[in-house]
C-alpha cells in the first residue's frame, strides 16, 4: 500500500508544479492585450484636402478634346483622362503601367505613342494653366 501511495504522490507532484508554471505565462499573455485595447480608442482629426489640388485649372485645347474645356481641379482632370483611357482600352495589355496613345492622346503626350502612368501627371502639367 505504501508503494502505491508514493507512486501516486510522485505523479501528482509534477502535475501541480506544471500548473503553477503555466499560470504565470497565461497572465503575462493577457497583460499586453489590455494595453493594446487602451491604445486603440485614440482618434486623429479628419484629414483636410490640400487647397492646391482643388484649384480649378484651364486645360489646353489639345487636353480639352479629352477632358472638356471647362476649368477643373487637377484631380478631376486625371480622373477624366483615366476614364477616357479605360473607355477606349488604351492601357497596354502586356505591361499595365503603360498607356498607349490614340489620335487625341498623342497630341497630349507630345507625339509619343506610349507613356508610363507615372508620367501622366507630368504630361498634364504641360497642358494646364
Amino acid at each position: 500500500m505504501a508503494k502505491k501511495a508514493k507512486k501516486a504522490a510522485k505523479k501528482a507532484a509534477p502535475k501541480k508544479a506544471a500548473k503553477k508554471k503555466a499560470a504565470p505565462k497565461k497572465a503575462a499573455k493577457k497583460a499586453p492585450k489590455k494595453a493594446a485595447k487602451k491604445a486603440a480608442p485614440k482618434k486623429k482629426s479628419a484629414r483636410k484636402p490640400n487647397a492646391a489640388f482643388m484649384a480649378a485649372l484651364t486645360p489646353s485645347a489639345t487636353l480639352g478634346e479629352v477632358v472638356g474645356s471647362k476649368p477643373l481641379p487637377r484631380t478631376e482632370i486625371i480622373k477624366k483622362i483615366w476614364d477616357y483611357i479605360k473607355k477606349n482600352g488604351l492601357q497596354d495589355k502586356q505591361n499595365r503601367r503603360m498607356i498607349n496613345a490614340d489620335d487625341k492622346l498623342r497630341a497630349v503626350f507630345a507625339g509619343k505613342d506610349q507613356i508610363s502612368m507615372f508620367e501622366l501627371a507630368k504630361v498634364v502639367n504641360n497642358h494646364v494653366k
